[in-house]
């Protein structure tokens, strides 16, 4: 009975907030989403590193306090992203086995790029290879050095965007999804925001969900099936 439950391990995601935002924020947004998709993933929700160091534009929405992953300049200079790595790093460390990442906005910026970072042997050295991406409201890293290492390598696994019709990085999202090689795209009528899924947008979470589930599984059996051949003879 206990391998049974092991092999249906649900999918779990580091789940990255936005920029000046928390783990509790990001968890209430992705709350909106129907119990049928929420009930098929297992949701680690992580402060960032760094409290706030200026204004949050979620203030007077969502209650302080608020944290950024990394401080940045023109989307060009970025200050403590050394740390920031490290940081999410210790995370799916101690909150392990992680096989994707959830982010929204800088969160999303960052789970993007971190698979890329991850192979090139950059970032995420101590932990298993990241196996799925969900997008909300992403972007590409501008900086160009950042660029060659992030990007080089368009990121294989299973990847689910949500693109803003009237969101401002809907162009940069968009050209994310050139770094992934079986993009699935929900387009939604918000603008920078965590969407509702509606009945158009639904059966593609829900199908995206039953693939990585598959994945899931189909590797957690192997192992079990290692564990066995290998187990001392009685």
């Amino acid at each position: 009975m206990g391998s049974a439950h092991h092999q249906f391990r649900k999918p779990r995601f580091l789940c990255l907030h936005g920029f000046r935002t928390s783990a509790e924020i990001l968890k209430k947004q992705v709350g909106k989403w129907p119990e049928s998709v929420l009930q098929k993933l297992d949701l680690v929700f992580v402060d960032a590193p760094f409290p706030a160091q200026g204004k949050s534009d979620v203030e007077g929405i969502f209650d302080p306090p608020y944290y950024e992953w990394f401080q940045f300049n023109k989307f060009t200079e970025y200050t403590s992203f050394e740390e920031c790595l490290e940081y999410i790093e210790g995370c799916m460390i101690k909150h392990g086995p992680i096989d994707g990442l959830l982010g929204f906005s800088q969160g999303a910026i960052l789970s993007a790029a971190l698979p890329g970072l991850q192979a090139k042997g950059i970032a995420l050295k101590k932990v298993p290879k990241v196996k799925f991406i969900i997008i909300i409201g992403g972007a590409k890293f501008r900086l160009e050095s950042l660029v060659e290492k992030a990007y080089s390598s368009p990121f294989e696994g299973p990847s689910l965007h949500f693109l803003g019709k009237e969101d401002f990085l809907r162009p940069y999202g968009t050209e994310l999804l050139q770094s992934c090689v079986e993009p699935v795209v929900i387009h939604h009528p918000k603008g920078h925001t965590v969407p509702r899924l509606d009945e158009e947008n639904l059966p593609l979470m829900l199908s995206f969900l039953d693939k990585i589930q598959k994945m899931v599984t189909k590797e957690e059996e192997g192992t079990s099936m290692e564990t066995a051949a290998n187990a001392p003879q009685t």
